[in-house]
């Protein structure tokens, strides 16, 4: 493994910003790796727990609970997205960052079919997965928006920020962290087409825009959404997509 070690940052982080960073789960049986992010994330302020095995995991989910967890695809007992699948069985919906050396669209796309919210492939840049954690932990929770904000609707889709619910008529839907993301951007700028970069840009805080993630969550949500997201979510063939406003 060839990640590189961090330097030291000249300054720590506040008390307070210790305080509020939110829980991690670090997730690799390389002691090296587990080591260091372990050492760089609790220097940001976070609260890190680290496991080495698939099953290590899944307990410390069910102990620690939380807020984000980076996981290792190549585990050896319990692969990643096998991990990441029976969280999802479960109903836990909390984020998850692979750390992977699979760099294919194929692997990529499984894993996010797996229930996965993103992916940083090794060797990686620490600064790279700290901007990955914050804006991942934002989407998950985030700032309060405006009270107009909160509650949006298109069509027969409704979605409300603050308890995290969409509905599609009367029937509640069950999105991931991401999906949820990516339908809010969507329903605040209805008739507005966005392009894939500005998509990922605004979801995934980085622009990658021949590897397909955007069309894949697309594909999500109208499933999801059932016949409300077909009618809803327009293909701007050549450009992005747009939510219909009529």
């Amino acid at each position: 493994m060839t990640t590189p070690v961090p330097s030291v940052p000249s300054a720590a982080p506040s008390a307070a910003s210790a305080a509020s960073a939110g829980r991690l789960l670090v997730v690799d049986d390389e002691e090296g790796i587990r080591s260091m992010l372990t050492m760089a994330l609790e220097f940001l302020g976070y609260q890190v727990t680290a496991a080495a095995t698939g099953r290590q995991a899944l307990q410390a989910v069910t102990r620690h609970h939380p807020d984000l967890i980076l996981l290792d695809v190549n585990l050896p007992d319990l692969g990643g997205f096998e991990v990441c699948r029976t969280l999802r069985d479960r109903g836990n919906a909390v984020p998850v960052l692979f750390l992977t050396g699979l760099g294919g669209v194929d692997d990529r796309v499984r894993g996010l079919d797996m229930g996965g919210d993103d992916f940083v492939t090794k060797p990686f840049e620490l600064k790279e997965v700290a901007a990955r954690v914050r804006a991942l932990l934002r989407r998950a929770g985030g700032t309060v928006p405006a009270p107009d904000r909160n509650r949006l609707r298109a069509g027969a889709v409704q979605l409300d920020a603050d308890a995290h619910q969409v509905w599609a008529g009367e029937r509640p839907v069950d999105l991931t962290t991401t999906e949820f993301a990516l339908l809010r951007y969507l329903m605040e700028n209805p008739g507005r087409v966005l392009s894939r970069g500005q998509i990922q840009e605004r979801v995934w805080n980085h622009r990658d825009e021949g590897s397909g993630v955007v069309d894949t969550y697309i594909y999500y949500l109208r499933r999801k959404l059932g016949e409300p997201g077909q009618s809803l979510i327009r293909t701007v063939r050549g450009v992005g997509y747009q939510l219909c406003t009529n």
